[in-house]
């Protein structure tokens, strides 16, 4: 059964365990603007007890908290300039990818942003439930630290159609909070982003550990298929046309409509464009290897049933045939598998040498989501595909780990974004008033950054329209 079914069961469950639970403290829930606040009288003592009793402790995460936080205000600039820059400049990037600059976290948002894990509603639920108690009761814990007083927390519920869990509040005394030290509210404030930063580092050990109990390599995942570079100029023949110094628009007419493409360049043939040069000279085109024409994808398993689960058993095992030999080549296309017959070809480079012509890309560097990325899973070796040793429970437990981590750390970076509505609005004026001691000229620094955020953000968000619909 799809863990689909599954999800949608579960999340009836807890709305109706959340329905009940509404209807038997309806005395002490209070409805502030759209949601509804159920007060956690337990949440104060615990939040007091803690701040009180770990003060040596606390005292030290104080500096942590607040260099911290500097850190990932700087990272978060550092990433808004250059989703910018690329939203900005790159309107070839923008409209192959169609991902808006600003999207919510929804369920199932893996419909839409394609590359993205599955994000069910089981894993919202539990990942708001986790980061949203341990910022705020963070919060709270240095505010009692401090001698802030704590008025209340508890949790809030969206009450529309579905009464789900939408996240925790601690609120403080915002008239005790002001009088306090400048460090002191610098470190309240970003105790939040702090204990997002601590939970993806407990949830990452705790994902290294499980992946290495629960998976095992069974294949190799290939990114593509071998490509070469060559100059437009030197194409000879597409699709059984002779052409003569051809341009990009020529390219594009004649493989129009051809269900298989051909290519004649520099002496060599070629089967399909994989794109083009910024400066439309180049054109990047896919080799006429056996992969490719073969249509061989998804993850190897095995060559001549002996199996493959790394990239050095691939190359070890084709070392073992030559240029002609044809070889039963099993593959996993999501949950199908595939057995192929392909007769392995001349390496173009080395003479003798049996080629198959699958492509595998470097992941190193990348953007800074795609280095994020890269460190959630940085225990996976690259290229390999692994198999779940408990069935889709495996992956059900390693996508749920994953988001939480990414979320932790997303909500961590924009909660310290030098504006308004963020805990890094406030972080940010602290930091200028506590360098000049100019009340006046960090109100005014405050509200400037504040608004060309606002600016760069809806002049990001027009161009990516722009860009989608025309």
């Amino acid at each position: 059964m799809s863990f689909v079914v599954y999800d949608l069961a579960l999340l009836g469950i807890f709305i109706l365990l959340i329905t009940i639970f509404l209807r038997r403290n309806k005395h002490r829930i209070k409805k502030e603007g759209l949601l509804l606040l159920y007060k956690a009288e337990w949440g104060i003592k615990l939040i007091h007890k803690v701040g009180n009793k770990y003060k040596k402790s606390l005292k030290i995460l104080s500096y942590v908290s607040v260099v911290l936080g500097y850190i990932l205000m700087i990272g978060m600039i550092y990433l808004a300039y250059n989703i910018i820059k690329i939203y900005l400049l790159r309107p070839d990037i923008v409209s192959q990818v169609k991902v808006p600059p600003i999207m919510p976290l929804i369920p199932y948002i893996d419909k839409f942003v394609t590359f993205l894990p599955p994000f069910y509603f089981t894993y919202w639920i539990i990942i708001l439930a986790v980061i949203a108690i341990s910022h705020e009761f963070a919060h709270g814990i240095f505010a009692a630290y401090n001698k802030v007083r704590i008025k209340k927390t508890g949790f809030g519920f969206f009450p529309f159609f579905l009464p789900v869990f939408l996240a925790a509040f601690v609120e403080l005394d915002e008239k005790k909070m002001v009088k306090k030290p400048n460090f002191s509210q610098r470190a309240i404030l970003a105790a939040g982003t702090f204990a997002n930063i601590v939970t993806a580092i407990v949830f990452l050990i705790v994902l290294g550990i499980f992946f290495m109990l629960a998976f095992a390599p069974a294949g190799v995942s290939f990114d593509g298929y071998v490509t070469s570079v060559v100059p437009i100029a030197s194409i000879t023949m597409v699709n059984n046309v002779s052409v003569e110094n051809p341009t990009i628009e020529d390219i594009k007419d004649y493989m129009t409509n051809a269900s298989f493409n051909y290519i004649k360049a520099e002496g060599k043939n070629y089967v399909g464009v994989k794109g083009f040069s910024g400066d439309m000279k180049l054109v990047e085109l896919y080799n006429s290897a056996p992969a490719i024409n073969a249509g061989l994808n998804g993850a190897i398993l095995s060559i001549n049933e002996i199996k493959i689960n790394s990239i050095n058993k691939l190359s070890s095992e084709l070392e073992k045939y030559n240029p002609g030999d044809a070889v039963k080549i099993k593959t996993k296309v999501k949950e199908e598998v595939q057995i192929k017959e392909i007769t392995l070809a001349e390496h173009p480079s080395i003479e003798g040498k049996a080629w198959l012509g699958v492509g595998f890309s470097n992941r190193e560097g990348g953007s800074i989501m795609n280095r994020i990325f890269a460190a959630i899973s940085s225990f996976k070796k690259p290229n390999v595909y692994y198999e779940s040793k408990i069935g889709e429970a495996g992956w059900f437990i390693y996508n749920l780990l994953w988001w939480l981590i990414l979320i932790s750390v997303s909500v961590a970076l924009v909660n310290m974004l030098p504006m308004g509505i963020f805990d890094g609005g406030r972080f940010f004026y602290l930091t200028i008033l506590a360098l000049t001691g100019n009340e006046k000229l960090a109100k005014q620094s405050f509200s400037i950054v504040t608004k060309l955020f606002l600016l760069l953000l809806f002049a990001i968000m027009a161009f990516w329209a722009y860009v989608v619909i025309f």
